[in-house]
């Protein structure tokens, strides 16, 4: 038999609920999510995490306020008087390029 030590971790209640709720729809016990955890940093050597700032990403019309909204609108009608436009195709190469979407 594996010999075996208990880990104990204090962690939000509400967290804990949600993850094991989660967990026992996979049919993953916490120890087991705890080994699995675990055998990951050991073969990473690190967290099994991405652990950075995401980039930035255009965001979402519902996410905006009123006045971010008129903003950015208003960016969008100076380009245009300016003469500064793009196509479809230019647009969709740009946000490739700058966002991976």
């Amino acid at each position: 038999m594996t010999k075996t030590s208990a880990v104990y971790a204090r962690i939000d209640s509400g967290l804990k609920e949600n993850a094991e709720n989660i967990l026992g729809q996979l049919g993953i016990s916490p120890s087991s999510a705890i080994q699995m955890l675990y055998s990951q940093i050991v073969l990473t050597r690190g967290m099994p995490l991405d652990l950075h700032l995401p980039a930035e990403k255009p965001a979402a019309i519902g996410g905006m306020t009123r006045e971010e909204i008129d903003a950015e609108l208003a960016k969008g009608m100076d380009s245009l008087k300016s003469g500064k436009t793009f196509t479809a195709d230019e647009v969709d190469e740009e946000l490739a390029r700058e966002f991976g979407v």
